[in-house]
């Protein structure tokens, strides 16, 4: 008996039918022949209501419903949740659906309605789109049922629970993934680039084709096979990408719900998993205080999910990034020519000078690209129209703090050192668009 009250709810369509009836009996006082029309309407509603309740109780199991998770979500992403609904009754019943998705999101009223038809089975999906990585935790799958009468509905509770992991935005590799080795970044502003030159890496000795570069005839090879022999050459092949990921307190920085930290480590799967695919080395670390989450750059199978399992427990500690423990560690521990992709933030030209030292010494033995964030905001607020002395000031403020930022790329190109300056949702397609730059250039 208490799992049927626990169950039972009354609708919004019965209170309104039991108010006109207070109503009208009140008004029936001066009238009996309406007062007496009334106690009988009212007993016919009463029938209603028990009909009802037979209606949704009689069937055992009127409803079934089951909700369906991914192994993990992506985040930053829109991932989907299945819910299939199937009804057993032999009417058509109106839904609405409670689910307890994670707190993480801070939505007090999510709901949605079905109609499902007499022994149709339907399935609904909705999208959650997580902000930050960990563990998510969704509660009990609640759905009210209603017949055609609509006076009372029955709760049926599925799902009564179940954590799913966010990781860094996976989804992105299969966006990117095919553009990568297609024409289709060009879309998005990639450029061909002609190659200067070819790499050193030797392949094979093969016999001359009209056509071929007559600096690569290989003369000893002609003269034993008394025709024109070419070495062929390759791409070369097993260059370290590292992707270092500052984080520290400045890569906090929020922009469309995702902190710098997230649009970096984001970015960062993307390149490793493009990078080991163009058959180079893959690897990452991150350093504040000191450096950590190191993942060697190797082309092992699985080091696309070592590198997702290490992105995955990144976590800022809020501290001044030392770039000086970053140069030291470099120096000391890896000691082949490597591409660096630096992402840091840098404000002004002060916290740049006060680090150029120590990236100038990175650049001296490695490939070094310093990536770094456009402020968003600067740029609304410089193109808002100016309505008073204030908004005019506050405009000139704004202009100085963005071209401080230019200036910024000025700087280290003046040292030799290559950067990227991007909005925060461009990042992955523009160190996508560098990376195979320099593959094209053959300047790794």
């Amino acid at each position: 008996m208490l799992k049927f009250y626990k169950s039972l709810f009354l609708t919004e369509r019965l209170f309104i039918i039991i108010l006109g009836f207070i109503i009208a009996f009140i008004a029936s006082y001066l009238s009996l022949p309406i007062f007496i029309l009334l106690k009988y309407t009212f007993l016919v509603f009463l029938l209603a209501i028990v009909l009802d309740v037979m209606l949704l109780y009689l069937t055992p199991k009127g409803i079934k419903s089951h909700r369906l998770l991914p192994e993990k979500f992506s985040n930053g992403d829109k991932n989907p949740v299945h819910i299939t609904f199937e009804n057993n009754y032999n009417f058509t019943v109106k839904l609405r659906v409670i689910d307890e998705i994670p707190f993480q999101f801070q939505i007090r009223d999510f709901l949605f309605k079905v109609p499902l038809l007499s022994q149709e089975v339907k399935d609904y999906v909705y999208h959650i789109q997580p902000f930050e990585r960990g563990v998510y935790q969704f509660g009990k799958l609640n759905v009210y049922a209603e017949s055609p009468l609509g006076l009372i509905r029955r709760r049926y509770i599925f799902s009564e629970g179940k954590n799913i992991a966010v990781y860094p935005s996976f989804l992105q590799l299969k966006k990117y993934d095919l553009r990568a080795f297609s024409n289709q970044l060009r879309e998005y502003g990639l450029k061909k680039i002609r190659r200067i030159g070819n790499t050193i890496e030797f392949e094979q000795i093969r016999n001359y084709i009209s056509g071929d570069d007559i600096r690569n005839i290989n003369w000893k090879a002609t003269a034993k096979h008394h025709h024109l022999m070419v070495n062929q050459y390759q791409d070369e092949r097993a260059q370290p990408v590292y992707s270092i990921i500052d984080k520290g307190r400045i890569m906090k920085m929020p922009f469309d719900g995702l902190s710098l930290l997230d649009y970096a480590i984001n970015s960062s799967l993307v390149i490793s998993n493009i990078a080991l695919q163009k058959n180079d080395k893959a690897g990452i670390f991150t350093f504040s205080r000191k450096v950590e989450n190191r993942v060697v750059a190797e082309r092992r199978k699985f080091q696309m999910q070592l590198i997702l399992e290490t992105l995955y427990n990144i976590k800022t500690d809020f501290s001044e990034s030392d770039f000086g423990r970053l140069y030291a560690d470099i120096k000391h521990k890896i000691n082949q020519r490597s591409l660096f992709l630096l992402y840091t933030n840098f404000e002004n030209q002060d916290s740049l000078h006060r680090q150029l030292p120590y990236l100038k010494a990175i650049a001296k033995n490695h490939l070094l690209i310093v990536i770094f964030f456009k402020n968003v905001e600067l740029r609304k607020l410089i193109e808002k129209p100016c309505q008073n002395t204030r908004e005019i000031y506050q405009k000139v403020i704004a202009e100085k703090f963005d071209f401080d930022k230019k200036l910024l790329v000025s700087e280290l190109k003046k040292h030799g050192i290559q950067s990227i300056l991007t909005e925060p949702q461009n990042l992955t397609i523009n160190t996508i668009n560098k990376y195979l730059e320099l593959k094209a250039k053959g300047s790794i």
